[in-house]
């Protein structure tokens, strides 16, 4: 992840080199006059310090020895504007550091005390990316993208012309996709299974609620596929019409073109079911 804007200059330069002054390192922790929290008890340090400390654990890659001390700023200093700053680092730290729990909730806290704040609207962007970071590959549970979808729709919505905006809208299409992706695996499995009209339900999800995912065309050709081994041509020539419309420079244009041609069909709207529905709306542009 990039470094982290703030109008406020917070977190504008973030990672690099913090200088402590008369600070040094040994066995890996930062020793001297200036800051020794092991030998002088951490509440002798002002907020200013305490978060310069957190800076420099960060400039070394030790987020959560930087979240610590943001959070530290926090308890001590509850009150003041170093403890709004700190929040808001804190989530970076823990994020950082993928602790997305930590991460989320502390800038939760920052969405719910500072919701005015310049930077509520990277608060909401991190919340967001603590469930957008955590989706995995298609075959585990989806819960994570849809509240990463969640999520990331309110940085678009609440805050359109932040620098996170566009960010957000990127990675909605993707997550967006990812669950399209989910449903084709599943739609695939039916289909290999010879469980036909398990498999259109999967695919129909598809065509009707993801249809401008990049999923979107092999669901048509698979299609195609289910409804010719159904003997369902009707379905299968407008669902091969629809992908020739949308698709044709695709390979699953040129599969499904393959299969209904090698059986003396053509790639035309027929019949009146859900799919002739869509080809009426998508092609001929009639909602009603």
């Amino acid at each position: 992840m990039g470094m982290i804007r703030s109008r406020h200059g917070v977190i504008g330069a973030l990672l690099v080199g913090v200088a402590l002054g008369g600070c040094a390192e040994d066995s890996g922790r930062t020793t001297g006059s200036f800051f020794n929290p092991q030998e002088i008890p951490l509440e002798t340090y002002s907020a200013e310090q305490i978060f310069e400390r957190g800076e420099f654990e960060l400039s070394r890659s030790q987020p959560d020895e930087a979240a610590f001390y943001f959070s530290e700023i926090e308890r001590l200093y509850p009150y003041s504007d170093w403890a709004r700053r700190a929040l808001i680092m804190q989530a970076f730290a823990y994020h950082s550091d993928e602790d997305y729990p930590n991460s989320r909730s502390a800038a939760q806290r920052f969405i719910d005390f500072y919701p005015d704040d310049d930077d509520a609207a990277y608060a909401q962007y991190l919340l967001a990316l603590s469930y957008y970071d955590q989706i995995d590959e298609v075959g585990r549970d989806q819960g994570l993208t849809f509240q990463a979808l969640q999520s990331l729709r309110e940085v678009i919505e609440r805050y359109p012309e932040s620098d996170y905006s566009r960010s957000a809208i990127l990675k909605f299409d993707l997550a967006f996709d990812h669950l399209a992706a989910k449903e084709m695996e599943i739609g695939r499995y039916y289909l290999r299974r010879e469980h036909y009209s398990a498999a259109i339900n999967r695919f129909r999800v598809v065509v009707e609620d993801f249809q401008t995912t990049t999923q979107t065309p092999e669901a048509l050709h698979r299609l195609v596929e289910a409804y010719l081994s159904l003997g369902l041509t009707d379905q299968a020539r407008t669902a091969g019409a629809i992908l020739g419309y949308n698709y044709r420079s695709t390979s699953w244009y040129e599969d499904s073109y393959a299969l209904l041609t090698g059986q003396g069909l053509t790639l035309e709207a027929a019949g009146d079911g859900w799919l002739r529905q869509v080809y009426r709306q998508t092609v001929k542009g009639n909602w009603l």
